[in-house]
């Protein structure tokens, strides 16, 4: 199977403007901007053919190119990630599947995108995947100061008894009763920004108008469930480091905290 990782990257981002060029200190202190630290993740996923970085910016496109990225520039039209990965696959030749791993997803363990391609290799069926862990108590509180403080910490999935996404929300989903969070793993699953994407289910994505539930949420995934094609969740593995994504400012200090703890340079 020809495996593309596309890293979408752009620089508008209305939290976070510029945040792909933004610097981070690994495990010794070595600074290096965030589409590097992301591209690295990538080139340590087992089993891909190829590793590009998709963008609209000449910035982060000179970026990519001066450490050694493959480039596909695409159009500024896009509106998300997934948009940008069903043009960038124009550009590229047999394809069988599309790994959307997302500019900010630095801290992804290659075994979660590892387990998604085993996971597409095995259910022929299967059109998108996406992985998906357990939280731990502590976690699960920590996000919930997060959410009250006015901050979006995470976004959360609930899934069928087959393993389809039900939804996916940047709440806390489920509802957690008390004593929900006295053990030391919660009910609560982290949604990791990951995707396997087959060409013919981008296609569809790219024709398929935006949903009001995509645009309150916030979250681009959401417009596969509306129109009705299944996401796989594959659960995987919690890591002993918390797994952060560069969502606000005010995260850099945590994710530089937890590149250090998994010994990231």
């Amino acid at each position: 199977m020809n495996v593309a990782i596309l890293i979408p990257a752009r620089f508008e981002s209305s939290r976070y403007p510029g945040k792909p060029l933004v610097v981070l200190k690994g495990a010794s202190g070595v600074a290096k901007p965030l589409i590097q630290r992301s591209y690295e993740a990538a080139v340590r996923v087992a089993g891909a053919s190829s590793v590009h970085v998709v963008t609209d910016d000449l910035r982060i496109a000179d970026q990519a190119a001066g450490f050694g990225a493959a480039v596909v520039m695409t159009s500024s039209e896009c509106r998300n990630g997934t948009e940008r990965c069903a043009e960038a696959l124009q550009h590229l030749d047999s394809t069988d599947l599309v790994v959307n791993l997302q500019g900010d997803a630095l801290l992804t363990p290659p075994g979660f995108v590892e387990a998604l391609i085993e996971h597409m290799r095995g259910a022929v069926e299967a059109q998108v995947a996406t992985p998906a862990m357990r939280l731990r108590s502590g976690e699960v509180r920590a996000l919930q100061a997060e959410e009250a403080a006015g901050r979006v910490g995470g976004t959360t999935v609930v899934a069928d008894g087959a393993g389809r996404a039900l939804y996916f929300s940047k709440r806390l989903v489920p509802h957690l009763p008390d004593g929900a969070l006295d053990g030391e793993m919660s009910p609560v699953r982290l949604h990791v920004g990951v995707y396997a994407y087959r060409p013919e289910a981008l296609a569809a994505y790219a024709a398929t108008p935006v949903s009001e539930l995509e645009m309150l949420e916030g979250l681009e995934q959401l417009r596969f469930l509306v129109a009705g094609i299944p996401i796989a969740v594959v659960e995987v593995e919690t890591p002993a480091f918390a797994l952060r994504e560069l969502n606000n400012p005010e995260d850099v200090e945590a994710i530089e905290a937890a590149l250090a703890a998994a010994g990231l340079e």
